[in-house]
């Protein structure tokens, strides 16, 4: 499929402020190695730059570590430690993208996660949600943003061994943003 303006009913080139209030910053790793831990970044924000050409589109985002949250206080405080996220010394998590693609009847978005200290390629898989105006005359455009990377290439390598084999933090870590941006003025 070809990426263009004319393919993306609605779309409009310009500048795209995230709307935290209708976003959201999510992930979920193994543990135990029989269920998932998920969390959520509290404080995020995000730039989209669509150009003319859909595919010249920019993206920077940054997660504030401190905002953690697994629904453990305890958790969320050894993950804020050098042990894991180091947020003292890494307070931000930041993202730019390199390129955006076509991949089926969706999108691929390629980019730099900075996590830690540590910048790394990744790739993740965008479904395009729409375009609409809001009753208050805002126009927003949302998606949902999706990936796995492992935390060991990061440098989150904490971990335990468990009694009964394997490790109480799996390496995979799968991140989820739900979206939703709005046309600047």
């Amino acid at each position: 499929m070809t990426i263009t303006a004319e393919s993306i009913p609605g779309y409009k080139a310009g500048t795209w402020i995230v709307d935290p209030s209708h976003s959201e910053v999510s992930f979920s790793v193994r543990h135990l190695m029989i269920s998932k831990v998920r969390g959520t970044f509290g404080s995020f924000s995000a730039t989209i730059l669509t150009g003319e050409n859909p595919t010249d589109t920019k993206i920077t985002a940054s997660a504030q570590v401190a905002s953690i949250n697994t629904n453990d206080e305890g958790r969320d405080g050894h993950l804020r430690t050098n042990e894991f996220f180091d947020a003292e010394n890494h307070p931000t998590i930041e993202f730019a993208s390199t390129s955006v693609a076509a991949a089926g009847s969706d999108y691929k978005v390629m980019g730099n996660l900075s996590l830690r200290g540590v910048t790394k390629p990744v790739d993740f898989a965008l479904e395009f949600g729409g375009f609409a105006t809001d009753p208050y005359g805002n126009y927003k455009m949302a998606a949902t943003v999706s990936g796995e990377i492992n935390r060991d290439d990061f440098g989150l390598s904490w971990n335990t061994a468990l009694e009964t084999g394997g490790v109480l933090v799996g390496e995979k870590v799968t991140i989820t943003i739900e979206l939703q941006a709005a046309l600047q003025a």
